[in-house]
């Protein structure tokens, strides 16, 4: 690439952060993500050099920019655009492992059958 400079929405979305080009600009817009510490616009230039903060709940991701691409290529291009930081790196791994190991306080059990409805209202004394 022949540019020394590349837009914040467009880098984000070749280095595969975001699925679609509007997804980043979205992201960006909502404040997800910084660029050398401050807040910033989608048309903002990003150089190689540059540090941006992505927040992609529940992660976040620090990245230095190693790379730029203005076009989507494959996921071994995007990877060699930017280089993630070792503290980002354990900070990602010990937060997946937290949520790995907390309890799952989903209820797959459906809809509640009428004996259960019946259960319950009568434990609420409305039978």
């Amino acid at each position: 690439m022949t540019n020394q400079k590349v837009r914040l929405d467009k880098w984000l979305w070749a280095a595969r952060f975001f699925k679609t080009r509007s997804a980043a600009t979205d992201a960006v817009h909502g404040g997800k993500v910084d660029v050398n510490g401050e807040g910033a616009k989608p048309a903002r230039p990003v150089q190689p050099g540059d540090t941006i903060r992505i927040r992609l709940a529940p992660y976040e991701y620090i990245v230095v920019v190693t790379g730029l691409a203005d076009r989507r290529g494959s996921a071994a291009i995007a990877a060699g655009l930017y280089q993630e930081t070792a503290a980002s790196r354990a900070a990602r791994e010990r937060l997946h492992e937290q949520l790995r190991l907390a309890p799952n306080l989903e209820f797959t059990a459906g809809k509640p059958t009428k004996k259960d409805r019946r259960a319950f209202e009568k434990f609420r004394g409305k039978r």
